[in-house]
């Protein structure tokens, strides 16, 4: 790979569901339901919806222009856009490049440990054993015993993997399978809980206007957090699905595409979560433990609970799988830029051993939260941050609008470019303000 590839999606359509298979995943599923009930509902929606309006055709736009200008991840694609000042800065800007790259690492390292506990449930789902015991022991059991899903973790790493041994070809083709049957998975949920005595209160939770709620500060701030963590902004993962656009594509229209499927993704979760956690009585901002307490409790309550069981974790684990793609990827290229006489099947190999590595010193899962906060608190908003002020305020303007201009359906001029230098840059640096000195994690 590197500059100068020519392995591209085959399709808008098959970028776009790469794109969302990156975005959609635990900040969907459990993330943005568990954050929604927590901060006002309607209100918390309402922020969000902004922050991504603003983020998807600014923020996450500039992140494909800059991987498809430099035709390479995050290494090569800082060293491009720091090098349109001078060379020297363009040396500076590839090793800058390294801790969001490091962030996208670290999360993956995290993630495969969860999928793997969601992939424990769907086993326990297809044998029937989730639907017979106390939810709340049977989590508590395996989450605190060391080693407990060590067989699971090891197929989730390694199938992930191997999917990713084609380069673009094989991500765009898992996910064309894989986030249609996530989308259709839910829908069912969703139409399921709407038949539950009780659901319409959580209806009415989601979708009536809470005005007050939006004077407090702290419901947009993670509103914002959610939002660039939704949609993968940040400043390294989406910039290698960028380097595979089409320069025929208009990248902030399929910025924007990924983003509303995102958002839909994103509110089918919550129109499962939040409805059944009214008609159940339980905590709707219950975060993790809604997918292995809460909505075990409601499955094995409701008729044909296994079949729905089987279901759910099946969406879940496809979500899960498709954002670990983009992280192993983002990685992966920007190894194989940086250093091009390594081959694309050991690079993947040691990213497989070191996240299979780290991953163990986080079981049971109370290991797993501390690593979790240190990547959300420092590295992800530190990320964004770097990505965002290195496009907007270092990049040159001229060469990062000839590239989102690059056969746009209408011409983005002064106006975009402002809104990326004095909104969504600003954003940035205040969500990692935020979480640097109030230790809020996203």
């Amino acid at each position: 790979m590197g500059k100068g590839n020519t392995v591209k999606f085959s399709t808008r359509w098959g970028f776009i569901l790469a794109a969302v298979g990156s975005a959609v995943g635990m900040a969907n599923v459990w993330g943005f339901p568990a954050k929604m009930g927590a901060n006002g509902g309607s209100a918390f929606l309402v922020a969000y919806l902004i922050f991504v309006a603003l983020f998807s055709a600014v923020g996450l736009a500039a992140e494909y222009a800059v991987g498809r200008r430099a035709r390479t991840g995050t290494l090569g694609a800082y060293r491009a856009a720091w090098e349109t000042r001078s060379r020297n800065l363009g040396t500076a800007g590839g090793l800058v490049g390294w801790l969001p790259l490091a962030g996208s690492m670290c999360i993956a390292i995290g993630y495969a440990v969860i999928i793997s506990y969601v992939l424990k449930a769907f086993w326990n789902s297809i044998t029937g054993n989730l639907m017979e015991v106390d939810t709340e022991a049977w989590f508590g059991t395996f989450s605190t015993t060391e080693y407990s899903v060590v067989p699971f973790h090891i197929i989730i790493v390694v199938g992930t993997l191997l999917t990713l041994f084609l380069g673009a070809k094989s991500i765009e083709k898992t996910n064309k399978i894989m986030m249609p049957v996530f989308f259709i998975i839910f829908v069912v949920l969703a139409i399921r809980v709407s038949m539950l005595p009780g659901a319409a209160e959580g209806y009415r939770f989601m979708f009536t206007p809470d005005w007050e709620a939006l004077k407090n500060p702290m419901v947009w701030v993670w509103a914002m957090g959610q939002a660039f963590f939704s949609l993968s902004v940040t400043g390294s993962g989406m910039i290698v699905y960028g380097a595979y656009l089409e320069d025929s594509e208009d990248v902030v229209y399929v910025a924007v595409r990924t983003a509303i499927c995102d958002t839909i993704a994103a509110m089918v979760a919550a129109l499962v979560i939040i409805p059944a956690c009214f008609a159940y009585g339980l905590d709707v901002g219950a975060g993790p433990s809604l997918l292995f307490v809460t909505l075990p409790r409601i499955l094995q309550d409701i008729p044909f609970g296994q079949a729905f069981a089987v279901i759910l974790y099946t969406a879940m684990i496809f979500a899960g799988v498709s954002s670990l793609q983009n992280m192993f990827e983002a990685v992966g290229e920007s190894l194989l830029h940086r250093f091009p006489k390594l081959s694309r099947n050991l690079v993947l190999v040691l990213l497989g051993v070191i996240c299979l590595g780290f991953g163990l010193q986080m079981e049971p899962i109370f290991n797993w939260g501390p690593w979790m906060d240190i990547v959300s608190i420092y590295i992800i908003p530190l990320g964004a941050t770097i990505g965002a002020i290195s496009w907007f305020w270092i990049m040159k303007k001229d060469d990062l609008l000839d590239e989102i201009n690059k056969n746009a359906s209408r011409i983005h001029g002064s106006l975009w470019y402002s809104a990326g230098k004095f909104l969504y840059v600003p954003c940035a640096v205040i969500l990692c303000c935020v979480a640097l000195f109030m230790k809020v994690a996203f």
